[in-house]
């Protein structure tokens, strides 16, 4: 055994997996399809950066928008990219797990668009 941290799990709610959806058709219909997976993987790599934790850099604790949540720019490690990862940390039995909750445009008002999540769950 080395002395690694174990990884947290990572785990998209429906909602995020339709935003991450719409994203790359959205993208794809703008720029093209190689933009699109570009920046697909560029959301990809934000999420897979999660599973180091909540308090990873960049992370930042959102207690404006709701109680126990993050936002996790996607721009990051020399990457472009205008979206923000809304996440929340809970725990699964004796394990940690990150929760995406959504994945919004910068431009977008964040309270008002968990809010309406929230309201139907």
């Amino acid at each position: 055994m080395n002395g690694a941290p174990c990884a947290w799990p990572v785990r998209l709610t429906a909602v995020a997996e339709a935003d991450f959806r719409q994203i790359l058709a959205w993208t794809s219909s703008r720029f093209g399809e190689k933009q699109a997976r570009a920046y697909g993987e560029t959301l990809s790599a934000a999420l897979r950066a999660l599973t180091a934790g909540p308090t990873i850099a960049g992370a930042r604790a959102r207690d404006d928008i709701g109680k126990g949540m993050y936002t996790l720019h996607v721009a990051r490690q020399g990457r472009k990219g205008r979206h923000f990862v809304v996440f929340r940390a809970g725990r699964e039995s004796d394990h940690g797990v990150i929760e995406v909750l959504r994945l919004l445009h910068d431009s977008m008002d964040l309270e008002r668009h968990l809010r309406s999540d929230n309201e139907h769950g």
